[in-house]
């Protein structure tokens, strides 16, 4: 278990160091432009120097991220709810909603400047409907794929409709409604970058932007970079409240053979 573990945790750094010291390598070996493609070494160093104007765009993105990720939540399971217990709902608001995944989100971003001005706002929004589409879904296949044999269980037991629900429905759910908020997490880190290229003054999609339009490639690859990190560790921080909130789904996935 334990040689398990620190392969888990040490496979992946070996992979990027292998990653980066080919892409190195053939930096170098073919003499590719800096413009096309910049040296990791050259990024990293980049990174450095421009520590606190990549940690003030940083943080404005973090920002959008985990505001557009905390309205998917908030909005998807509810709606995930109705839909999953409630008939009407499900007939007349889930076409809805899919039809709605259907718009390119690029497409609608343009009209929530003009309909919010250039805020914070319309770039919650815009991240908002490009990551709350996996929760609900997500969340929607837990709470109405649970089988019939527990519920039967339950119900010769006494059990109320809350008790069903908390003990039963929800624990049942998490797994599912887990994915979904990686998924929609991922999601969110791509709709912040959508809205900032869009419609900002700040923020790493605005700087990878500008650095574009300058040709500063190692400053377009620093913060391309610091929003891959971002998004890995907020990624893995709702992998962490998984494993303290549904641990006996970890033990039986740590048990099933590879």
């Amino acid at each position: 278990m334990r040689k398990r573990q620190f392969l888990d945790a040490v496979g992946p750094l070996l992979a990027l160091a292998v990653l980066f010291a080919g892409w190195e390598s053939a930096v170098v070996l073919f003499g590719v432009s800096e413009i096309m493609l910049p040296k990791p070494s050259r990024i990293f160093v980049e990174i450095v120097d421009r520590a606190p104007m990549l940690a003030l765009h940083a943080s404005s993105t973090v920002t959008i991220i985990l505001s557009g990720f905390l309205l998917s939540v908030a909005v998807a399971i509810p709606l995930a709810l109705a839909i999953s217990f409630i008939p009407v709902v499900r007939r007349v608001v889930y076409p809805i909603v899919v039809f709605s995944q259907l718009i390119p989100k690029i497409a609608i971003a343009p009209l929530f400047i003009i309909w919010f001005g250039f805020g914070v706002l319309p770039k919650v929004l815009i991240t908002f409907l490009i990551s709350f589409f996996p929760i609900l879904i997500q969340a929607i296949v837990g709470f109405t794929s649970i089988r019939p044999e527990p519920i039967r269980v339950a119900r010769s037991m006494g059990a109320g409709p809350i008790d069903m629900f908390l003990r039963i429905r929800l624990p049942h759910a998490l797994p599912n409604l887990f994915a979904g908020l990686k998924m929609s997490m991922a999601a969110a880190a791509i709709g912040a970058i959508v809205s900032e290229f869009i419609a900002s003054s700040r923020g790493l999609g605005y700087l990878v932007l500008v650095a574009n339009g300058e040709m500063n490639s190692p400053l377009a690859f620093a913060g391309m970079m610091l929003l891959s990190l971002i998004g890995i560790v907020l990624y893995f921080a709702v992998e962490l409240i998984q494993r303290f909130a549904t641990p006996w789904d970890i033990a039986q996935r740590r048990s099933t053979p590879n």
